[in-house]
């Protein structure tokens, strides 16, 4: 990996993308420490330190880890990235469902043009009902757990909608930045902003894992993570590939096909959007839970002590059957056996000892739900670190080495490290054939 940056920073063209990359990526940072208007910084970090001391948690936990901690802090880039994660997750299970997105998603270029111009819009929608919310908690003091007080300067109506377009503002700007980095840069934009808000609080997690437990404490943590950072590696390295042969056929004076290859599956095919699914089905009736102002109210309660507690046992019961439960489901949305099969006969290809047509169909189906098993087992187990770590050995619950954060880290840093080597490829064919 570090080889592969040295040498794409001596390469000129190369050089100035990765540049422009950590240009932008500043520029996000930066926005992600600068407050809301409307906002009392003092009592947000008195908040934030009560919260940090005990055993209280975000509701909004998970989409403070994807804003890098800005959403506590409300900041102009408070909400990060989450509302075009949802946008873009919404809208693929719509093309599955809506003929109009799918053949829309079957007209190539312009097609997925159209789908990505109602992603920004739905993430816009999202952005506004989001911070709708979060300004709403704040304004109230339920923000966060433990502690009651405004972390506003004003509860007047003008502070909240100018806090509202603010961070509505910011979430469109995240999704500009993005698509430069995408345009003018190395990788995909928008994972490079989340793998940079993931990152950016491991310091101050493994600082208060030192403050609380010890140097020991710590060493072992940094040894148990990267353990699980080469396990996860090879996990999602991991793939069963099945062969395909294409049969020669004529055209013309020309002979084609003849060519072997294989389909690649991968044992985590679903990446890390099940775990994203549980977390924010489960973090849905703690939510409405939140809003209860009856302290006798039994089923609030219920929540509060069963679904809200990262530690208890039946909150990670749940949350382990749903990632099972969310794997399953976006495979089977996102690939199709039907289709495959359906392409593969069309252009002569066919699996050595397998038939063209359904038998493939029933044979790449047979294959996908035997690997799928393995790979939702191991999302399952990887989410459920830093639970089992805060049940065990009584860590924050911003646990650093667990989960989703170590499945992005580990998915984007690999992503963006093949495409600086492919590029870096094709400059040295250049250079060959000349």
């Amino acid at each position: 990996m570090l080889s592969a940056f040295a040498n794409a920073f001596r390469t000129p063209d190369l050089r100035r993308k990765l540049l422009f990359v950590l240009m932008i990526i500043t520029i996000f940072r930066l926005g992600s420490q600068i407050p809301t208007p409307g906002v009392d910084v003092s009592n947000v970090q008195q908040c934030i330190d009560i919260a940090n001391s005990g055993d209280n948690a975000s509701l909004y936990s998970m989409v403070n880890l994807f804003s890098g901690g800005a959403l506590l802090r409300l900041t102009i880039f408070a909400l990060g990235i989450m509302p075009y994660i949802t946008a873009s997750i919404i809208l693929q299970l719509l093309v599955v469902v809506i003929p109009r997105l799918e053949a829309l998603k079957k007209e190539g270029q312009s097609g997925q043009t159209k789908i990505t111009q109602y992603t920004r819009y739905l993430t816009l929608g999202l952005a506004v009902l989001q911070a709708t919310g979060i300004v709403a908690l704040a304004r109230s003091g339920r923000l966060l757990q433990g502690c009651d007080q405004s972390l506003l300067h004003s509860d007047g109506t003008g502070t909240f909608l100018v806090m509202v377009v603010t961070m509505t503002a910011g979430t469109a700007v995240i999704m500009w930045l993005g698509e430069l980095i995408t345009e003018r840069g190395i990788g995909n934009g928008m994972s490079l902003m989340i793998f940079t808000q993931v990152i950016s609080g491991f310091p101050s997690s493994l600082w208060a894992v030192q403050k609380s437990k010890g140097w020991w404490t710590l060493g072992i943590v940094v040894v148990i993570g990267l353990v699980i950072i080469a396990a996860v590696i090879f996990v999602e390295q991991a793939q069963r590939r099945i062969p395909v042969q294409y049969a020669r056929r004529m055209v013309g004076r020309k002979m084609f096909g003849g060519s072997s290859t294989y389909i690649p599956l991968k044992v985590n095919q679903a990446g890390v959007i099940p775990v994203i699914f549980a977390s924010s089905l489960l973090y849905l009736p703690a939510m409405m839970a939140s809003f209860n102002n009856d302290p006798n109210n039994k089923w609030a309660t219920w929540i509060n002590d069963y679904l809200v507690r990262g530690d208890h046992p039946l909150y990670m019961l749940a949350f382990f059957g749903l990632i099972v439960f969310f794997t399953y489901f976006y495979v089977s949305i996102t690939f199709n056996p039907q289709e495959v099969a359906d392409n593969m006969k069309k252009y002569g290809g066919f699996i050595p000892g397998i038939r063209a047509g359904k038998p493939t169909e029933e044979y790449l189906s047979y294959v996908l739900s035997r690997i799928t098993l393995p790979g939702a087992l191991y999302l399952g187990f990887i989410a459920l670190i830093p639970l089992i770590a805060f049940a065990v050995i009584g860590a924050n619950q911003n646990f650093p080495f667990g989960g989703t954060s170590i499945l992005i880290m580990v998915g984007v840093a690999l992503d963006t490290v093949k495409q600086i080597e492919s590029q870096l490829q094709q400059r040295n064919y250049e250079g060959f054939l000349r």
